[in-house]
Order: structure tokens, then sequence, then C-alpha cells
């Protein structure tokens, strides 16, 4: 297999990836609506709850805008990875994932582009995110846009890999809701995607301690630093780990020999 094999197995799983995505508008929006519901409702809410701490407006809003708008930047991947495990169930269903993994190439250079294809979409969805945000007068340096990008990337591959993980176990679609609701949720308020840390300890030492180990904390955490043009190795140390974890469990689990199909076809 030469390098051009690769690449035209990659692109066309991601152009794949990019077409149905832009076919189901509805999809594209219904992402939207959840980060923007929290931003617009929420944290309206926190800001009101902040400035009867007798902090200063413009403090107030400082607080806002670095706590609140990272954190949904990190829900629209989280939702997103569990979309794209969702499309993998579907797929296994319709015949067409074992399709795609019986071809000659490496079966973790399959599921990777199907990782990457999935990173792609919500790295479309965050910045359209960003943008909204920035009309509802957010605004961030330019140049955090473009420190955030390969944060976003790493941090949707991390959040992808969970996703791709749960898809290796899920056998029925049916079943699927169920399971994301038990990972998004936790996981999610779980974090420091809408509270700082110190705020959590103060709050709860068990729940300090859950966000603070949580691979979406650390995620969030990233992307918020990346954002402010500033860099957080131990996040982005700890994201990397994750993703490099989940993303050696789900090859595992779609091996024919020990994953999913062996299961099947025992069963």
């Amino acid at each position: 297999m030469s390098i051009l094999h690769y690449w035209r197995a990659m692109w066309g799983i991601i152009s794949r990836e990019l077409w149905r995505f832009v076919t189901q508008r509805e999809r594209f929006v219904s992402a939207l609506v959840r980060p923007l519901i929290w931003l617009f409702v929420f944290a309206a809410g926190f800001r009101a709850a902040l400035g009867l701490a007798i902090i200063p407006p413009y403090e107030t809003y400082i607080l806002y805008e670095v706590y609140i708008v990272p954190g949904l930047c990190g829900m629209i991947q989280l939702f997103n990875g569990m979309q794209s495990s969702l499309s993998m169930v579907y797929d296994r269903e319709l015949g067409s994932m074992r399709i795609l993994l019986v071809c000659p190439l490496p079966r973790w250079f399959l599921l990777f582009s199907k990782l990457l294809a999935g990173t792609a979409v919500s790295i479309l969805q965050v910045y359209v995110f960003l943008l909204i945000a920035r009309l509802y007068d957010i605004e961030i340096a330019w140049n955090g846009y473009l420190w955030a990008l390969p944060v976003l990337v790493l941090s949707g591959l991390m959040l992808g890999a969970l996703g791709l993980l749960l898809s290796s176990f899920i056998k029925q679609l049916e079943n699927f809701a169920g399971v994301m609701n038990f990972v998004i949720f936790p996981m999610f308020f779980m974090s420091t995607a809408l509270y700082p840390l110190w705020k959590l300890k103060e709050s709860s030492i068990l729940l300090h301690h859950l966000a603070q180990y949580n691979p979406f904390s650390q995620a969030v955490e990233s992307v918020r630093f990346a954002l402010y043009e500033q860099v957080n190795l131990p996040a982005l140390a700890y994201t990397l780990a994750s993703f490099l974890l989940f993303m050696l469990l789900a090859i595992l689990g779609y091996n024919p020999s020990k994953g999913i199909m062996a299961r099947k076809s025992v069963g």
C-alpha cells in the first residue's frame, strides 16, 4: 500500500462525514442550540450571581467570558463525539462499518480517519459558536482563535476516541441514548466547564477531586488557556494521555478476534 492509498482512504472517510454533516442541517442547528441556550440564559444568571457578590462589572464580565465560553466549546465537542459514536453504531447495524473495516488498510488507520472526520466537524461547530459569541460582545483576540486550533484538534480527538470506545460496546442503537446520558452529563457537570476548580473545592472536596481528574476538565482547561494565548502543559499532557488510552481501547474493542465482532459471532 502506498501513501496515496492511505490518503485516498482518509479523504474518502472525512469527505463522507463532512457531506453527511452538510446535508443534515438540523444536526448543525441542534449542535449550536444547546450551548447558545447556556450562553444566553444560564450565563446571564451566572453574571447576575457574580454581581450580587459586589464584583465590579468589568471583572464580572471577564469571569463570565473566561469560565463559560471555553466550557461551552468543550460541550460542543463532547456532544459531537457522542454523536459520532452514534453514527458508528448506526453504520455497524447497516453493515457499512463492517465493509469499511475489512478493507486491506490497517484497522487503526481506518478508525483514526473516522475520528479525524468527527473532529473536523466539531471544530467547525466550535468556531461558528465563537463567532456568534463574538456578536454577543464576547471578544477574544484573533490570535487566540489560532492558538486554540491545535488544542481543539487534540480535545476533539480525545472526546471522539471516548465516543469510539463506547460504540465498540454498544450492540444496538436503542441502547445508545441511555449510555450516552450516563457518560455525557456526569462528565460535563463534574468538570470545570461552568465553574473554576477552586469554587468546586469550596462546595465539595469529592466534587473537586472528580473534576480535577476528569479528562473533560483537562480538555476544557487546555482550550481556556489557548483562547487567551497561553499554554497549560499539564492539561495538554493529561488530554493527550487520555486520547491515547481511549484510542487504544477502542482499537482493541474493534478487533475482530477480541472485540465486538467476536462477541457477536459467539452470540
